[in-house]
């Protein structure tokens, strides 16, 4: 294992430290080529991508490249919650795009999760999985009636079994937090390390074909004669096909026609504790090893890992005024709210210590809605605003994109996101900052009023 100062330094998350000495694949060589398909982005979407394309036809090459070594992004650094969440609330998805989109929203981040789960069980992935369900609670009665609302829209657009909701004292029988006062428990979610689980997702799609680049970054995208021409610092690439699969780092991209005003990037914060002592597992008496994320609008989510921690994260987020600079990797403040937050939460491990913190992006857009568009013609293909809950949505995205590439019409090109009608992110920096923090503002004031009563909760 790494040295922890040196993995601190690197911007490394938690999940890469754990992980291990890892060997990059060598970067692109100088010189020309032509593939049939090439993926810039080598995470979640871009894998499963790859690999779904050489499974479906070994005729085409497929070449994947990313500026880093995989794993460094959202991919390798998330919570890892294999969930269903699409957006940000599903009141929010019914509000924007009704009734009928938001059932077929919820279905597909269900097959999203399945998809993701029948994958680590048929190829006995080592990505330490395991499927134990998620508590999504409220700490105050306004919450808890939210809660409920939101429990009662899920249950009507779900099969029966989905969700269950349970009131404060249920809750505590499953964990031992004395402020909880309702939850909505999913059975049907899990956790994995996402360090692990997208470095198998690279040996599979190398098992398909795919030749894998890192440490390669791309400088400019155009069109020349019906091709789309990538270029390297030392390397052009001549594609039939392209798929952008770089999500918060999107607009980092030089590109006509332009794809730099679809999303933003928004930074998100976690740690994770020394491991539990037998005692302390029983004080907090979390059974069955569920997730948990709570129903504030700046959401924080929690998960015990298979080495015996907890990790937090979420609250408060980072928004740079230059999205292109992408350098908010560390908040000490943020950090110093998280573990404030955990130990409010389970107040028997008051004396925890913090083992290791790290921050990374996100990739939202306007109107807080997962989409896949092309741009100019059909033949460049992008997936952006994850909103942060991507582990299940990007790789069913990836399988999406490969049936789009291939030019095959199936149950999933038909999903509603393919190309929907997106709302460009405000021009320039000023507008585009102004607008991210006008939204923060308002999720915060949401909270204040929700919770006011616990403004003053971690005062000893």
């Amino acid at each position: 294992m790494p040295e922890l100062n040196e993995a601190i330094k690197k911007d490394h998350s938690f999940w890469q430290y754990k992980y291990g000495d890892y060997s990059a694949n060598a970067a692109l060589p100088g010189g020309c080529y032509e593939t049939d398909v090439l993926v810039i982005g080598a995470g979640y979407t871009g894998l499963t991508c790859a690999r779904e394309i050489g499974k479906d036809d070994k005729t085409n090459r497929v070449m994947v490249l990313d500026a880093n070594e995989i794993g460094f992004g959202a991919s390798g650094r998330n919570g890892g919650f294999n969930m269903t969440l699409f957006g940000v609330e599903p009141e929010l998805t019914l509000m924007r795009w009704g009734k009928d989109k938001t059932r077929e929203a919820q279905a597909y981040m269900q097959k999203a999760v399945q998809y993701v789960k029948d994958l680590i069980e048929s190829e006995n992935l080592d990505s330490d999985y395991e499927h134990t369900g998620m508590l999504r609670v409220a700490y105050t009665d306004k919450q808890a009636r939210r809660l409920k609302k939101t429990y009662e829209l899920l249950s009507d657009i779900t099969k029966p079994g989905s969700f269950e909701y349970y009131d404060g004292a249920e809750t505590q029988k499953r964990l031992n937090c004395p402020h909880i006062k309702g939850a909505i428990y999913e059975p049907e979610t899990g956790v994995l390390d996402p360090s692990k689980h997208v470095r198998s997702l690279k040996i599979l799609a190398e098992r398909e074909g795919a030749e894998i680049y890192e440490n390669t970054k791309v400088i400019g995208i155009s069109k020349h004669q019906g091709l789309c021409v990538v270029q390297t610092d030392g390397a052009t690439i001549k594609a039939k096909k392209l798929v952008i699969a770089t999500n918060a780092w999107t607009q980092n991209l030089k590109s006509s026609p332009k794809i730099s005003s679809v999303q933003s990037p928004v930074w998100t914060y976690q740690i994770v504790t020394e491991p539990l002592t037998q005692e302390q597992w029983a004080s907090i008496n979390w059974d069955g090893r569920m997730s948990i994320e709570d129903n504030r609008q700046l959401v924080h989510y929690m998960r015990i890992t298979k080495c015996g921690r907890i990790t937090i994260g979420g609250g408060s987020i980072g928004i740079e005024y230059n999205d292109k600079k992408m350098d908010l990797w560390k908040d000490e403040k943020i950090w110093a709210d998280l573990e404030r937050h955990l130990k409010w939460m389970l107040p028997t491990l008051h004396d925890i210590k913090i083992h290791y913190k790290w921050g990374g992006c996100v990739s939202v857009n306007v109107d807080m809605t997962p989409e896949i568009g092309f741009i100019g013609d059909n033949n460049i293909i992008y997936s952006t605003g994850c909103i942060g809950h991507g582990v299940s949505l990007t790789q069913l995205n990836g399988r999406l994109i490969a049936d789009l590439v291939l030019e095959k019409e199936t149950s999933l090109t038909k999903f509603w996101i393919v190309n929907r009608k997106a709302i460009p992110m405000p021009p320039g920096n000023l507008l585009r900052y102004l607008g991210a923090k006008l939204v923060a503002g308002a999720l915060k004031a949401v909270d204040f009023y929700e919770e006011g009563k616990l403004k003053n909760r971690y005062v000893e």
